[in-house]
């Protein structure tokens, strides 16, 4: 054990859920996306070790709380192996020692909230924190995406860094920027109660573009004229005109099967009570709503989201998630 060089007994590690105001399923293709963390939505990880036995089941166990829509694990996920395995080998961590990882994760899982990457990258951290390792952002974003990789298969990026931001991005092809806000207003996320399938939404995306020549390149020219205007209305103050683009992207998502009858009820029942757009969130069939309101407009705007059936809401005020800190 001596060349591990832990300085405390238990890492800690935190991250936060995140939501994508624009840029869903196009992001892969190179489109941009709009991200928004949100920071009431946390997930701590506790990361202990141990002189590794002979029986030992693996290298690493896994405890779960928080959601109550989250059920309690106890054996670590493919995700946590392999992420494990890699920290050890980029930071140098002696393979003799066993991990236990308790993760208190209060972002319901399969909504579109990053859950996922959230965890690990708490979980990264928390490492990082136990045996004393200084870690760029780089490395924690690698081993973030190596986690997501094995849990959803390609991943674009933006999950692994939105969980980490400490306010709105811009990203693209890999590359994140700060998101600059002009606007006023609110964010409402409602929790449809649907599990996301964000495999079976690919799938169902990737089929309709090989039936239809052109289809992708469609796709993706809609979406980046969305995201694009989207960015400019925001930054420029221009709530008006970033509602109108966001019912315009659930539109898009919406004609290509990735909705569900109880994703467009929550749609339309925000902008019934004077919402200035709404959209779908996330990978799809399933998942959160995200609805933009004035100030006056958002108490009418949740009740009438609850009575379409959200089960659960959250507010993001715009201003609010600039720079609010780790």
């Amino acid at each position: 054990m001596s060349e591990i060089r832990h300085t405390r007994s238990v890492g800690i590690g935190r991250a936060h859920a995140k939501v994508i105001l624009l840029g869903e399923h196009a992001v892969v293709h190179g489109a941009p996306a709009l991200a928004l963390p949100v920071p009431q939505l946390a997930v701590t990880a506790s990361v202990g070790w141990s002189a590794r036995t002979s029986g030992d089941a693996g290298d690493v166990s896994l405890t779960t709380t928080g959601s109550a829509s989250r059920p309690v694990v106890t054996q670590a996920a493919d995700w946590l192996r392999r992420l494990t395995a890699e920290f050890r080998t980029t930071m140098g961590v002696a393979d003799d020692v066993h991990l236990d990882v308790i993760l208190d994760c209060a972002i319901p899982p399969g909504r579109g909230l990053g859950s996922s990457a959230a965890g690990a990258r708490a979980v990264v951290h928390a490492l990082a924190d136990l045996f004393g390792r200084d870690i760029t952002e780089r490395t924690a974003f690698d081993l973030v995406q190596t986690a997501e990789n094995v849990a959803h298969g390609r991943a674009s990026g933006v999950d692994a860094t939105a969980v980490g931001a400490t306010g709105p991005l811009l990203f693209q092809q890999g590359r994140s920027e700060e998101l600059p806000i002009g606007c006023d207003g609110l964010f409402i996320v409602a929790d449809s109660g649907e599990t996301g399938r964000t495999k079976d939404a690919v799938a169902l995306l990737r089929d309709g573009f090989r039936r239809e020549d052109g289809a992708q390149e469609r796709f993706v020219r809609r979406a980046t004229e969305l995201t694009d205007h989207a960015r400019h209305a925001l930054a420029d103050g221009k709530p008006e005109e970033l509602g109108p683009r966001m019912t315009g992207y659930h539109q898009l998502l919406q004609s290509a099967g990735l909705s569900t009858d109880g994703i467009d009820a929550l749609v339309e029942g925000a902008l019934a009570a004077g919402s200035l757009g709404a959209k779908i969130t996330g990978g799809g069939m399933g998942g959160c709503v995200i609805a933009l309101a004035r100030s006056e407009q958002a108490s009418a705007v949740t009740r009438q989201l609850h009575e379409a059936g959200a089960v659960q809401t959250w507010v993001v005020p715009l201003r609010g998630i600039a720079g609010h800190g780790r």
